[in-house]
């Protein structure tokens, strides 16, 4: 007796090549999807709206009215503006390289592997940039007190008149101090990371050549880290165009030398949560965002550029 076997099913046609290729390409959407949705919430759409109410002025009469370019023109006049941009452009010049510079000593003597005790001056260096930069600007205002801190109290014990480090001629080292103690660890985590990556054997043929430590330094090490060292450089660049924390939380303890106009970034505060004037700060921030953009560039451009 014969059994009746039922037909094979049909195997199923390929896709064609473009239904693939569509396909693939949603689903690397999906995975995209959810930054892309973050990133267009956190930060594109604050910036379109800066633009927008860079564009209105509030008026005593008539509200709220489309003006244009006024506000751009307005600030790229305003004296206030210059000054602070003027007041940080000081502190990059001065403080920065004092920062990376020390970053880098600190980075090369730990892998130089002559250092006793390598891991604790390494966490004890980094330590500082645990610190919240609040807390941190609260303990060093202490400190920098006259009257109740330790500066006060070293006049008091020792019969000494120091200098006031918040008064107006010092003000701006002093925050520069703060910032060097807060960053240096983690500008020489950056740069210590990036000498670990260091071949040996560049070391060993180095070594074979009679290379001394200054050679091996300036020969191999410098140049093999010249990306960390650019890429520390510009992040500290926006760091100081954006300073703020430090200078409105000591504004209350130095008010004739911290004005509500010492940085940009605490002219633009000022401006709108003290002043009201929500329109001309979004103005100042984009000014100040493109200027900071483009001083960056320029830096990344040179930084990289071969043969330099």
């Amino acid at each position: 007796m014969t059994t009746l076997q039922p037909p094979a099913a049909a195997a199923p046609r390929p896709a064609p090549p473009r239904a693939r290729r569509d396909r693939r390409s949603w689903t690397g959407w999906g995975f995209l999807g959810p930054f892309v949705a973050v990133f267009a919430l956190v930060f594109l759409a604050p910036i379109a709206y800066s633009v927008y109410l860079s564009l209105f002025r509030d008026r005593l009469i008539g509200g709220t009215t489309f003006v244009g370019l006024d506000n751009y023109t307005q600030a790229l006049r305003d004296e206030r503006f210059w000054d602070s941009l003027g007041r940080v452009s000081l502190f990059l010049a001065v403080q920065v390289p004092i920062m990376l510079g020390m970053a880098l000593l600190v980075a090369l003597a730990l892998d130089s592997g002559r250092l006793y005790g390598r891991d604790f001056f390494r966490i004890s260096i980094f330590l500082p940039y645990a610190v919240p930069a609040v807390v941190a600007t609260l303990m060093w205002g202490f400190m920098y007190g006259t009257r109740f801190g330790l500066v006060g109290d070293i006049n008091s014990a020792f019969g000494v008149s120091l200098p006031d480090p918040l008064s107006t001629d010092l003000v701006l080292a002093s925050i520069g101090n703060i910032v060097t103690w807060e960053f240096v660890g983690y500008n020489m985590l950056i740069f210590y990371s990036a000498l670990r990556v260091i071949p040996h054997s560049l070391y060993e043929a180095a070594q074979i050549d009679g290379a001394g430590q200054i050679r091996v330094i300036t020969a191999i090490k410098l140049p093999a880290i010249r990306g960390a060292l650019v890429i520390a450089t510009i992040f500290s660049i926006i760091g100081s165009f954006q300073l703020f924390n430090e200078p409105s939380i000591l504004q209350p303890l130095a008010p004739n030398a911290v004005t509500t106009d010492y940085t940009p970034n605490f002219y633009t505060y000022s401006l709108s949560f003290n002043g009201q004037q929500h329109n001309y700060s979004a103005t100042v921030a984009i000014v100040m965002g493109l200027i900071t953009m483009v001083i960056a560039y320029v830096v990344q451009l040179r930084g990289m550029r071969k043969g330099v």
